[in-house]
């Protein structure tokens, strides 16, 4: 009896040694899309299989489930940072790319409650330092004054992200998108165009 494959279990090609960078790319970008609608605990199979690589592959990169998470979770306060830091960079611009990784990203949402993370992936231990870097690149650009950076309520701030993270729920990501955007915009807070940062 011959098996078919649909196009999502086609066997990849070897693209050999030199696709290294462009295939661990792939994988991070996958495992981004599976994340955001199977979670943590989603197969490496369907990972590899997004990123058009086989599960070979896969654990050349990333040798279990807690590496290709951390990378993940790694990527996106990565692009937070960058967009802070960024010339011109200005709040609502860094919340419009905080708004795509929650969109887009369920590994993300989770790393903003770490605190109620069980720690069955050793990429929950990174979330501190993760979380810490995220909030500073976060307060970095909240302009002078902004009520989100009183002095006399230090964790407004992320409690503001916990919130809006809480309530990105929804089957596809324009719909977390639509929830997250309406959460801010009942906070008070403007966020600018979502999207990823492209530095």
């Amino acid at each position: 009896m011959t098996q078919h494959t649909t196009p999502d279990e086609r066997r990849p090609a070897n693209r050999g040694p030199k696709a290294a960078a462009g295939n661990r790319a792939a994988l991070v970008a996958a495992a981004r899309e599976i994340y955001a609608v199977h979670g943590l605990d989603a197969p490496l199979s369907g990972i590899a299989r997004r990123a058009g690589v086989g599960q070979g592959v896969l654990y050349r990169h990333f040798p279990d489930r807690d590496a290709i998470a951390s990378a993940v979770l790694e990527e996106n306060v990565r692009q937070v940072e960058q967009a802070a830091d960024d010339e011109g960079a200005t709040f609502a611009g860094v919340l419009g790319v905080v708004t795509w990784h929650l969109a887009q990203s369920a590994a993300f949402i989770g790393l903003l409650h770490a605190d109620g993370a069980n720690g069955r992936f050793r990429a929950h231990a990174l979330a501190g330092d993760l979380s810490e870097r995220f909030e500073r690149s976060l307060r970095g650009c909240l302009p002078d004054g902004h009520r989100l950076g009183a002095a006399d309520a230090p964790d407004d701030l992320m409690l503001a992200v916990a919130m809006v993270s809480g309530a990105v729920t929804g089957p596809t990501p324009e719909e977390r998108e639509r929830r997250a955007l309406a959460a801010w915009r009942l906070l008070g807070i403007t966020v600018g165009p979502v999207a990823p940062f492209k530095g």
